[in-house]
C-alpha cells in the first residue's frame, strides 16, 4: 500500500525512521521489496479500520491490495522494539492489533490512533509509557558506526536480539534499496555500482532482484504494471 499514491516525510524522534500515508489503491497487487525496518500500519478497507505489526522483510513478496480508502505507516528506527512483542519474532510476518472507537490496544492500553501529522506524539506516549524502548548501540551500528568498546561478536548478538537481522543482512538489505532510489531517480546503472558500493554490475543485478524483484533496467523504467511498496532515500551503506 505505501507505494501507491503515497507521500513519506522524515521524522525528528530517535524512534522513527520515516512515516508515510496513501490515500486509495488501484492495482490489485503490489510487490513489497526487502526492508530491514519494523512498522505499524493504520489502514481502512471497505470502512474499517484495522492495524498491523509488520516486521522486518529479507525477501520480495507480491502481495494482493485490498480496497484500502487510505493507509499510514510508522517505520520504527533500529534498535527500536516494543518489549512485549519482539522484533525478531515477527521477522517475515505481521501481527494484527485490536481496534475499537478509533483506539488501537497494544500491551492491554488502548491508545488513539495518531494521523499522518501526530505519529511522534503518539510514539512519545508509547515510550513514555514504556511500550517502545530503544537500544542507541544498536541503532549506531546498523548507522555502520564500530567504535563500541565491545567485541564484534557482542555487537552482533545484540543487532541480533533487537532486529532478528545481522548486520549484514541489514546492509545488504539497505544497500539494495538505497541501489534502487538512485536508479529510479535516473542515474546510470554504471555508477550506482560504485556510489552504492558494489563490487560490479553482476553483484549489483544479483542483490537488486534478490531484496527487490527488479532488474536496474526494470526499475528505471518503471514499466510493471505491478508498483513496488515504498523506497524512500537512505543513507550510504559501506558493506563490502
Amino acid at each position: 500500500m505505501a507505494g501507491l499514491n503515497a507521500i513519506d516525510r522524515a521524522s525528528d524522534s530517535v524512534y522513527v525512521e520515516r512515516v508515510w500515508r496513501s490515500d486509495g489503491a488501484e492495482p490489485s497487487h503490489m510487490l513489497s521489496v526487502a526492508n530491514s525496518n519494523w512498522e505499524l500500519v493504520i489502514s481502512r478497507v471497505r470502512g474499517r479500520v484495522d492495524v498491523a505489526i509488520r516486521g522486518p522483510e529479507t525477501r520480495t513478496t507480491l502481495v494482493p491490495i485490498p480496497e484500502v480508502d487510505w493507509a499510514l505507516g510508522i517505520v520504527f528506527s533500529h534498535g527500536t522494539e516494543m518489549p512485549h512483542l519482539p522484533v525478531p519474532r515477527l521477522v517475515d510476518s505481521a501481527v494484527g492489533a485490536d481496534t475499537a472507537a478509533g483506539r488501537v490496544s497494544l500491551a492491554g492500553d488502548a491508545w488513539e490512533l495518531p494521523g499522518y501529522e501526530s505519529a511522534e506524539d503518539f510514539v512519545r506516549q508509547l515510550a513514555r509509557a514504556g511500550l517502545l524502548r530503544r537500544d542507541q548501540l544498536v541503532s549506531e551500528a546498523a548507522a555502520g558506526a564500530d567504535d563500541h568498546g565491545l567485541s564484534a561478536r557482542s555487537v552482533q548478538r545484540r543487532v541480533v536480539g533487537a532486529t532478528g537481522l545481522t548486520l549484514g543482512a541489514i546492509r545488504q538489505i539497505e544497500r539494495a534499496r538505497h541501489a534502487a532510489t538512485l536508479l529510479a531517480s535516473g542515474a546510470r546503472a554504471t555508477d550506482v555500482v560504485h556510489q552504492a558500493g558494489y563490487y560490479d554490475q553482476p553483484h549489483m543485478a544479483r542483490s537488486l532482484v534478490r531484496y527487490i524483484g527488479r532488474t536496474a533496467t526494470e526499475i528505471q523504467r518503471a514499466a510493471s504494471d505491478v508498483p513496488l511498496s515504498l523506497l524512500y532515500k537512505t543513507p550510504r551503506w559501506d558493506v563490502t
